[in-house]
């Protein structure tokens, strides 16, 4: 993709800056077809911080009471595009009082005042999506009680932004940006009076995207949960609304959809959380829910790769691995070198977890998430398996590069246990090791055995190997074993050292041990996710050991404690607005 410095960037921005113009001469409409419902799911608890002046976007927290939303200085683009995306709307409406009503009205009349003109940063195909679908599913919250001069360029605005969507959809990028400004035309075409016709494009335009983009295993190239979340939600949206207006969705269109289910349930734990993999984060309390409920796909868990990923469910607890290759290109823009890391969430408490996208808090906190001891899998000498490319003339964006080329897999039904076994080369290169992990979880849920191998497979890699080794003067090649728990797991190293006790809030207590033959620590970690002012401080267990042989194994087990009860009534709910801590 080109940089925002290259002529080809600098010529879109000008288009979508021309086009926004021109929209101001395009025909208002004055009412809906039907009276739009809303679908969107919000937070009350942020909604109440935005009523209070507190706003949390893109990671930044700016207290403001009486400053109007478009006159805060902005500090960079990503806070500039959460609130002209308008999700914060959904929070508001969440709340549904006078007050959220009034901040809501405040800040849409304020966007129409300062930016209908065609100025501002708000003004691309994807954030223009994002914002009318917002916009028509909160109509009625908005427009009660407004006089008519207010409707008026409330439905002015929502037109000169529909014609934008016809003209700039298309420079959207592929991907959930451009599912965005689709969703978004198909939206406002069949919500408005008039526009109709600025439909139908759109919707044989998103089918030919769900052609393109969304694979076999109902996937996106980026193998993020979250993302493909989104995307598998606009699709629902789109769907609804071309029932409503009696119209069906395209086959294209449905057969994503039936594609997609299924890969979102196998990246489902227990506690209803997706799993946290390649920039991605668990997801918006309550969305994959009903978002599935909406699809009206029969339940069903994928029975191999689901995105790339395992899962091994077996009573109340979930084991989700990342078992393919890493995304390439532009697609690896967000992707982390996390080839057969694993989270393990037990009811509704995760325990073993990755770090998390370190997007929102900066630079190096972004670095930091993507790289390999950050998830919890070996990590060789201290390398990722996977490296970041030199940083993109303007952009700065990293692409992944020089992972793994080959993770052979298999999947067995043992006869206690489901188990896991693939390996990678993204060693083999510089040391001449293949890491090869096998995970069995029991059909009782209560444990997880696991075995982490590293191999010289062939007669070069061996040579490959002792090359390494002659570099180490035969100390061998230092590997760490990591395993990040999550920041609501209390645990302590027990039974004189040679294993690791860790307490859920449920009351569950599980156990950690291991076969001796590494050092076994309790160090620092912390979890990184959205919605937080700086990355939570949490533990991880390390096995540390260094790699002597052409073949070294270490096992260990996770496995709950024999007085743990195999039901445990857990009804604590965590509150799910934001904290600085």
């Amino acid at each position: 993709m080109s940089s925002p410095n290259s002529m080809a960037s600098r010529w879109v921005r000008f288009q979508n800056r021309a086009h926004a113009r021109l929209s101001r001469r395009h025909k208002a409409v004055t009412a809906f077809v039907t009276a739009p419902e809303p679908r969107t799911v919000g937070s009350f608890a942020r909604g109440r911080q935005l009523v209070a002046g507190n706003l949390l976007f893109a990671g930044y927290l700016v207290e403001s009471q009486d400053t109007p939303l478009w006159d805060i200085k902005s500090p960079n683009a990503a806070f500039d595009a959460e609130r002209h995306g308008f999700v914060w709307l959904d929070d508001l409406a969440a709340v549904g009082d006078a007050a959220a009503r009034k901040r809501a009205r405040d800040w849409v009349w304020g966007w129409i005042a300062a930016h209908e003109k065609g100025s501002g940063a708000g003004w691309t195909p994807e954030l223009t999506g994002r914002r009318v679908i917002r916009w028509i599913n909160h109509a009625l919250f908005l427009l009660r009680g407004t006089d008519t001069a207010q409707s008026e360029a409330f439905f002015r605005s929502l037109a000169q932004q529909t014609w934008f969507l016809s003209k700039r959809w298309h420079a959207a990028a592929p991907g959930l940006p451009r599912f965005e400004a689709l969703t978004g035309l198909i939206y406002a075409g069949l919500a408005l009076e008039g526009l109709e016709e600025m439909a139908d494009p759109a919707v044989k335009a998103l089918a030919r995207e769900c052609a393109a983009q969304i694979d076999e295993q109902g996937g996106l190239p980026t193998r993020n949960p979250e993302e493909l979340l989104e995307v598998f939600t606009l699709l629902i949206w789109a769907e609804a609304a071309l029932h409503e207006a009696g119209r069906g969705a395209p086959q294209a269109h449905h057969a994503a959809v039936r594609r997609i289910a299924p890969s979102l349930r196998a990246l489902r734990h227990s506690d209803g959380g997706l799993a946290r993999f390649h920039g991605g984060g668990r997801g918006l309390e309550g969305r994959l829910d009903h978002a599935l409920a909406a699809s009206g796909v029969k339940p069903f868990l994928s029975d191999g790769l689901a995105m790339g990923y395992v899962r091994l469910g077996a009573a109340r607890t979930s084991v989700i691995v990342d078992a393919s290759l890493p995304p390439r290109g532009p697609a690896s823009f967000n992707a982390h070198a996390s080839t057969l890391a694993f989270e393990l969430t037990s009811g509704r408490r995760p325990l073993v977890v990755n770090c998390g996208s370190g997007g929102t808090f900066g630079l190096e906190w972004r670095r930091a998430g993507r790289a390999t001891p950050s998830h919890s899998t070996l990590c060789l000498d201290g390398y990722s398996s996977a490296r970041l490319a030199e940083p993109e003339k303007g952009t700065g964006r990293e692409a992944l590069v020089e992972g793994p080329t080959q993770v052979p897999l298999e999947l067995q039904e043992m006869g206690e246990a489901h188990r896991f076994q693939a390996g990678h080369d993204g060693y083999a290169r510089v040391f001449g090791l293949t890491h090869a992990r096998t995970l069995d979880l029991n059909k009782d849920g209560r444990t997880l055995s696991g075995e982490d191998m590293l191999l010289a497979m062939d007669d070069v890699a061996k040579r490959r190997f002792d090359k390494a080794m002659d570099a180490t003067m035969l100390s061998g090649l230092g590997y760490d074993i990591r395993f990040h728990l999550h920041p609501e797991v209390d645990a302590a190293i027990d039974l004189g050292g040679s294993a690791v006790s860790m307490a859920l809030k449920s009351g569950e207590i599980w156990v950690f041990r291991h076969d001796g033959k590494a050092k076994l620590s309790l160090d620092p970690s912390v979890y990184l996710e959205k919605g937080r002012l700086k990355p939570r401080a949490t533990q991880q267990i390390v096995l540390s050991g260094r790699a002597m042989d052409y073949a070294t194994r270490i096992r260990w087990t996770l496995s709950k404690a024999q007085d743990t009860a195999i039901a445990i009534r857990d009804l604590h709910r965590d509150d799910p607005s934001w904290h600085d801590d």
